[in-house]
C-alpha cells in the first residue's frame, strides 16, 4: 500500500495556480498531473498545457474517455448536455478519473486529491468521495488564497494567463453550454470551424426533438446574424465600462487585458458553472 498525490488540471487559470502551487511549496510530493481530454478542447488549452508541462517538468498525464462526445451524444439521443443534464461533465469528465483511481483504490493505496477551489468560493464543493482511501484537498481554501492570490501565482511564476482568456471566462469544450453570448461570438470569431460543429451538433439535436439549444431559447442561427451580433456586442461593452469604472487602475498589471467576464453577467445568462471542467 501506498500514498498517490493526483491533481486534475482543467486548462484554467484555478487548477494551473494551484499545480504550481503546489510543485513550490510541497516539492517532496511525487504529485501526478492530470487532464481529462474530451477531444473538444479549445486549442488554446492544450497550448496552455504544454507550457504548464514545461514549468512542472514532468509530463501531464491525458486521461481520454473510452468513448468520445458523440457516441455519448447519440446514447443521450442526440440531446445536448445542459445545465439541467450535465452528461458531458458525468461521462467525459468524471468517469476517467473514476476509472483511474480505481486501481489504486483496488490495491489498498491511498490517493490524495488536490481540487482548486479558492477560499473565495464558498459556495463551491467539488468531488464528492465515496471511498475512505479517495482524500480530496483543497489547499487554496486551506491557506487562504483568493483570486487575486491566483493572479500572482501565475505572473509571478512567468506561465501567465490562457491565451483565451482574452475572449473567453473558463476553459473546458469550445461549445461550452456555459458560455456567455459574448464567449459564442467569440468562437465565432476566433475559431469559425468549431462554430459550425457546434451549430451542426445543435441542428442535429433539434432533429430528434431535443428541448434544448446550446443557449436556453436562442440557436447558433440566430445567434451569428450580423444585426444581433452587433446587439450583444454593445450590450457587452456597455457591461465593460461599467465595470472598469468601479476598479481602481493597477500600473502593475500586464498589459494583456484579462476580462472577467463572469464578473459582468454574475446572476444573468449563463451563470454557473462545472466543478470538473472550467477551473
Amino acid at each position: 500500500m501506498a500514498e498517490r498525490h493526483v491533481l486534475g488540471l482543467s486548462g484554467g487559470k484555478d487548477s494551473a495556480a494551484l499545480a504550481i502551487f503546489m510543485r513550490e511549496t510541497y516539492p517532496e510530493l511525487d504529485i501526478e498531473y492530470f487532464f481529462t481530454d474530451t477531444g473538444k478542447e479549445l486549442p488554446e488549452v492544450y497550448a496552455f498545457l504544454n507550457k504548464l508541462e514545461g514549468f512542472l517538468g514532468k509530463p501531464i498525464l491525458k486521461l481520454n474517455p473510452h468513448r468520445g462526445f458523440d457516441f455519448w451524444l447519440k446514447e443521450y439521443n442526440h440531446f445536448l448536455p445542459s445545465p439541467q443534464t450535465r452528461w458531458c461533465t458525468r461521462q467525459l469528465k468524471l468517469l476517467p478519473f473514476e476509472l483511474w483511481v480505481r486501481p489504486m483504490l483496488a490495491d489498498g493505496d491511498t490517493v490524495y486529491s488536490y481540487v482548486a477551489i479558492r477560499a473565495d468560493e464558498e459556495y463551491r464543493t467539488g468531488y464528492s468521495s465515496t471511498n475512505n482511501n479517495l482524500i480530496i484537498k483543497l489547499p487554496f481554501r486551506e491557506k487562504g488564497i483568493n483570486k487575486e492570490g491566483v493572479r500572482n501565482i501565475l505572473e509571478n511564476s512567468g506561465v501567465g494567463w490562457p491565451e483565451y482568456y482574452k475572449w473567453r471566462s473558463r476553459s473546458g469544450c469550445t461549445f461550452c453550454f456555459f458560455q456567455k453570448k459574448i464567449e459564442w461570438i467569440g468562437l465565432l470569431e476566433k475559431h469559425p470551424d468549431e462554430f459550425q460543429k457546434a451549430k451542426e451538433y445543435e441542428k442535429l439535436a433539434i432533429d430528434h426533438g431535443s428541448p434544448f439549444t446550446w443557449i436556453q431559447g436562442e440557436p447558433l442561427s440566430e445567434l451569428e446574424k450580423p444585426e444581433r451580433i452587433a446587439q450583444i456586442k454593445d450590450e457587452f461593452q456597455k457591461r465593460l465600462q461599467k465595470e472598469k469604472k468601479k476598479k481602481p487602475v493597477n500600473p502593475l498589471l500586464p498589459e494583456i487585458e484579462i476580462i472577467e467576464i463572469d464578473d459582468l453577467y454574475y446572476d444573468d445568462e449563463g451563470a454557473g458553472s462545472c466543478n470538473i471542467c472550467h477551473k
